[in-house]
This record gives C-alpha cells, structure tokens and sequence, in this order.
C-alpha cells in the first residue's frame, strides 16, 4: 500500500464537473494498493496517517497532526502509484485488481473516518484533483508485510 500525502490549504476532487469531495485545511493523499495488500496494511498506515505530525505548532516546528489542527482528508483513489516504468509506457501489473482495490479503499476511508472528517474522490473514475500545496510538504507512505 502507497500514501502520496500533501499537506494543503485547500483541494478538491471532481467527475464529469460535479465536486466529489472538498477540503479546507487538511491533507490531500493519494491512495494505491499493491497486488498483497489486506486490511493489516490499511489499518497500519490508516493510523499512521492520522497520527503523522506535519503541521505547525505555535513554534513553526512540524508537531502536530491533522488531528491535532481539527483539520480533514481528501482521500483520493490512485492505482498508477503502482505503475513500473523500466519501459517508456508504464506497466500497473502490480497494482490490485479494481474489485479488491475499491473494497480495500471503502474499508480505509471507514477507519479513517473514525479519527477526522473524510471526503473522497470516486474509485474507477476519472477525476481531476486540484489542490494548493501548504509548504509545499509532501511525503510518501509505503507498508508491506511478509
């Protein structure tokens, strides 16, 4: 399981021009499943996410979680973080197959959502995702077990 996290001022997510999910301050992450991953890797960095302390505190000094800051998640479903580029045309044979993906995605934004207010984009979808980066700060998240 891969998390692309940016922490930002603003982001929202769109299909066919109608607003999927929209956030103020919070984070804005990207979400890709790997063809072994289960609920062990979601709980893992479902917790991870909410406890990662990348905001500010009264010291300038990155202290504080989204939790911390009563702010939000934009959770946005992304199978190409698992495209393979050895070749010119990216290969996604090690993303999970849509079925798995999509119910292990439903499954993170339900325990997400016991810790802070979540919006989503749409699995399957085409979306556009824009977003203002605050920092910028961006950080990636990986977990597989053996």
């Amino acid at each position: 399981m891969k998390l692309v996290i940016q922490r930002v001022t603003n982001a929202k997510v769109e299909v066919d021009n109608k607003i999927t999910g929209e956030i103020k301050e919070g984070l804005m992450v990207l979400v890709g499943f790997g063809l072994n991953d289960t609920t062990r890797e979601v709980d893992y960095l479902a917790s991870k996410l909410v406890k990662l302390r990348i905001f500010e505190d009264e010291n300038e000094k990155m202290n504080l979680s989204i939790r911390d800051i009563g702010g939000k998640l934009l959770l946005v479903p992304q199978f190409t973080l698992y495209g393979r580029t050895k070749k010119n045309r990216p290969s996604f044979h090690k993303a999970l197959n849509p079925t798995k993906a999509s119910e292990l995605f439903d499954y993170f934004v339900g325990i997400c959502s016991k810790d802070v207010p979540v919006e989503t984009g749409v699995f399957g979808a085409f979306m556009n995702v824009s977003l203002l980066n605050n920092g910028p700060v961006t950080i990636l998240l990986e977990k597989e077990f053996d």
